[in-house]
């Protein structure tokens, strides 16, 4: 792997975990309070499990990001890419924000819908510039496929 795309690679995982960094002050405000009152469902994770498995997904959206950058940002597909990129993680960080910081399962839920439609179309454009960035996506597209459930079933509940 040359110089230039190792930069990239760790730039895109430092911006990713920043962000992901960033968003969990939202949640850190009401997970052990607000959050504890919530009904569930049954497939609700341990809170212990959520922080292992956002920190791997950030790296590997970074690793996946910097890898189609590395491919120019001269070229057009890879600008959309990024820009897919870079709007589905300010998605990703405002739903933290709707449903910790203002404690709204509905409009969470709007918001995590935008994002799983915006996770698969740069999977889409990423497979455009490269084929090993967009199958880095496919665990990130899976855990929000099941983060949207669970956000659903949360709703409905309460």
């Amino acid at each position: 792997m040359n110089r230039k795309r190792i930069t990239y690679i760790f730039i895109t995982v430092v911006i990713c975990l920043l962000i992901g960094f960033l968003s969990s002050f939202a949640t850190q405000s009401s997970v052990n309070t607000w959050y504890t009152t919530l009904n569930k469902p049954s497939f609700n994770p341990p809170n212990e499990v959520f922080a292992p498995v956002w920190t791997v997904l950030y790296v590997l959206m970074g690793v996946a990001a910097g890898i189609v950058w590395s491919k120019g940002f001269h070229h057009i597909w890879v600008k959309t890419a990024l820009y897919h990129f870079g709007f589905q993680l300010l998605f990703n960080a405002l739903w933290s924000i709707v449903f910790f910081g203002f404690q709204s399962p509905f409009w969470a839920l709007l918001v995590i819908l935008v994002l799983l439609t915006l996770i698969i179309l740069t999977i889409r454009w990423f497979r455009v510039v490269s084929k090993v960035a967009a199958i880095l996506l496919i665990p990130y597209l899976l855990w929000v496929g099941f983060a949207t459930a669970l956000n659903y079933k949360i709703w409905m509940l309460n």
